[in-house]
């Protein structure tokens, strides 16, 4: 045990030093010449807002989201100010993610291609097609997303030569798989639940959205897996709800959902690997949001971050953020000690973390380099 506590000890300090390194880029001109974001609502930035059809629970247009934000406003983050695309958008030398894709005029869609990027992510999104619209009403597919930038490269392509050397220049960000896990937990009894085959209908959807992006000239990945879903506050009500599945794991979390999760882990890893060995120039960077997950429960108090909240949600009232984050809610005051802002999404200070984690990370959760190196890497 002393020996463990050692180790762990060695390890938050050096998570403190890595971090205390990695503040924003701060340059004149950013690392990339744009980055490109997909996935769902944990780096959503607004596309959201924008579809007609999507409900209010999987929207983030109204207080007290984004009460920490600089317009101290609303903006369609997921979060109380900027979210985990935003702060590797920083770490890049941008000022913020680029722009969610349906806020932009499609006379602008391909110039704004070249001006930072755009962000595809949509709330609620998932790996499959059938993720989605049966919680959220409408989302952006992972399917659409990917469709909507191979569409757009085309465009960008015929308007300017040097449209492929710079998509291969680029930064891919991809943050999904969590919604797949929620929806699949929520019917643990379902007669047609076979855990392996679900996994491997998630990795090969994965493979085939990477693949698509590839051929149509991405090369830089950076990828974040699910993290510990189990352990979000809406989740943790389930397994403490005696009416509910009642499995709680060693963190206090919902059991089965943080099984699929550990499980989901390695096998987008191996996805990775053999992709970047079949796909020429090929480069990635993936990071284990279990692995940081289960570090920060273990040591809150790392000095890097000092979480001392790692159960409620900020906004929303009692002990698990039950009836949602509203203008009515009731609000933390030290926002920056929680973990979670709302019943699934992490605070800002929570994806700081896992962004500059993202960044910098020298093989403890991020693997088998970092996107610092990534995108100083020839494509």
């Amino acid at each position: 045990m002393a020996r463990r506590s050692g180790a762990l000890a060695a390890c938050a300090a050096l998570l403190f030093v890595l971090l205390e390194l990695a503040e924003p880029h701060g340059a004149a001109e950013p690392l990339v010449p744009a980055m490109f974001v997909f996935g769902d609502s944990l780096v959503d930035v607004g596309n959201n807002n924008h579809l007609a059809k999507c409900n209010a629970s999987c929207r983030a247009n109204y207080p007290l989201y984004g009460v920490d934000h600089p317009r101290h406003s609303p903006t369609g983050r997921f979060s109380n100010g900027h979210n985990l695309a935003d702060q590797l958008a920083q770490m890049l030398g941008f000022p913020e993610s680029p722009p969610p894709l349906l806020s932009v005029p499609k006379s602008r869609l391909v110039p704004q291609m070249n001006k930072g990027g755009i962000n595809f992510a949509s709330g609620g999104a998932g790996l499959l097609d059938r993720t989605g619209p049966r919680v959220c009403g409408e989302v952006l597919s992972m399917t659409a997303q990917v469709g909507n930038f191979t569409e757009l490269a085309r465009q960008w392509k015929r308007a300017n030569e040097k449209a492929a050397d710079l998509i291969s220049k680029s930064l891919f960000f991809i943050s999904v798989g969590s919604n797949d896990l929620f929806e699949y937990s929520d019917f643990p009894q379902a007669p047609d639940h076979n855990d392996t085959q679900f996994l491997q209908d998630l990795v090969a959807s994965y493979t085939t959205h990477i693949k698509d992006l590839y051929a149509a000239g991405a090369k830089k990945f950076s990828v974040v897996s699910p993290s510990l879903v189990g352990c979000c506050p809406s989740q943790r009500a389930l397994a403490h709800d005696p009416k509910g599945p009642n499995d709680v794991d060693k963190y206090g979390c919902l059991g089965p959902a943080n099984n699929l999760s550990r499980q989901l882990y390695p096998m987008i890893a191996s996805m990775l690997q053999d992709l970047s060995l079949e796909l020429s120039c090929m480069n990635y960077s993936l990071g284990d949001a279990v692995g940081m997950a289960e570090f920060v429960f273990r040591s809150p108090n790392t000095p890097a971050y000092n979480f001392t909240e790692l159960e409620k949600a900020c906004c929303g009232r009692g002990h698990f953020g039950e009836g949602g984050c509203n203008p009515r809610a009731p609000l933390c005051q030290n926002r920056t000690g929680y973990v979670f802002w709302d019943g699934y999404h992490p605070t800002e200070a929570a994806s700081a973390v896992t962004a500059k984690e993202l960044f910098v990370d020298t093989g403890l959760f991020v693997h088998p380099i970092n996107v610092q190196q990534l995108v100083a890497s020839q494509p």
